[in-house]
């Protein structure tokens, strides 16, 4: 019995050697010749301090709204599902403070003192883009129904980093002062076209160096629209933040008397809420003060 008890010891430490051999070698097989190739590798890390902007434009999607039969001017089911992809991005990634979305593009803003991704600006910028792009397909036909998606869309991004408030502020005024621009012009332009007969090219050409007083003239005029009354979505593109939202749900309980009784229960928590409104002045950030960080560092 003892020797046998010797013979086993002996074949446990036996296998033990060669298992501590087998490991030993691929540990060395990690740090192998080849892994000076990681030297070619680009430092990306975004500088600290700064708000990290990554911007999604979706690519070709003029032709992407053709083949899929987008309503013009705007297509409210594109920009519903444009916003729940820019939402999920959010949820997955908490450190974007802000988020806005008009037409075809998305701007996520992270904080100044993100530490996500250990701040590599390529790590963000395709994080954010493959959960925009995925997200996109996955709830395609909560808002388009049966109508189907006949291959996939894409998004490039970019990122640009903003030091201070006031400049990612600009930044996001500039994104909504262009969504503005856009949708005017693409209002008088299909307004001429679906009401007012014209071709595309003739409705291009009428207008060709007109202003936005131009614009506005020829559809209240000949239209009888007043630019005004048209939707904050379409004027204002998409904005979307975390808030504290109050959520009230019942549930049942038994009382000592083993009776089941009903009770509301109510509870903060924080969530992504959509906004279209104004967020070039100041009231949207008086309001909302917990977006931006100070800029002292």
């Amino acid at each position: 019995m003892l020797r046998l008890l010797s013979v086993n010891f002996r074949g446990f430490t036996e296998h033990q050697t060669l298992l501590s051999l087998k490991f030993s070698t691929s540990s060395v097989m990690a740090k192998s010749k080849f892994e000076y190739v990681r030297n070619f590798e680009l430092d990306d890390t975004c500088l600290r301090n700064c708000y990290i902007v990554v911007r999604l434009d979706g690519r070709n999607f003029h032709k992407f709204s053709e083949q899929h039969n987008f309503m013009k001017p705007s297509d409210n089911r594109a920009l519903g599902l444009m916003s729940r992809s820019a939402r999920s991005v959010m949820e997955e990634l908490e450190d974007i403070t802000i988020a806005y979305g008009q037409s075809d593009e998305f701007s996520f803003v992270f904080k100044k003192s993100t530490t996500w991704f250990k701040r590599r600006a390529s790590k963000l910028m395709t994080h954010v883009a493959s959960q925009f792009s995925s997200s996109f397909v996955y709830y395609w036909k909560e808002y388009f129904g049966e109508h189907p998606l006949l291959y996939p869309p894409s998004f490039d991004g970019r990122v640009v980093l903003y030091p201070s408030n006031r400049n990612l502020r600009d930044y996001l005024s500039w994104r909504q002062a262009d969504c503005h621009i856009n949708n005017l012009y693409n209002t008088t332009f299909w307004t001429l076209v679906q009401k007012g007969g014209l071709t595309t090219t003739q409705a291009e050409e009428r207008l060709s160096g007109t202003q936005a007083a131009d614009k506005n003239e020829i559809l209240f005029s000949e239209f009888s629209v007043n630019y005004n009354n048209e939707s904050p979505l379409h004027k204002k593109g998409t904005t979307l933040i975390w808030e504290k939202v109050n959520e009230t749900t019942t549930k049942q309980i038994k009382r000592p008397d083993e009776v089941q009784t009903e009770i509301t229960v109510t509870r903060t928590r924080k969530k992504v809420t959509s906004h279209s409104c104004d967020i070039i002045g100041d009231q949207f950030w008086e309001e909302h003060p917990d977006i931006l960080e100070s800029d002292q560092c």
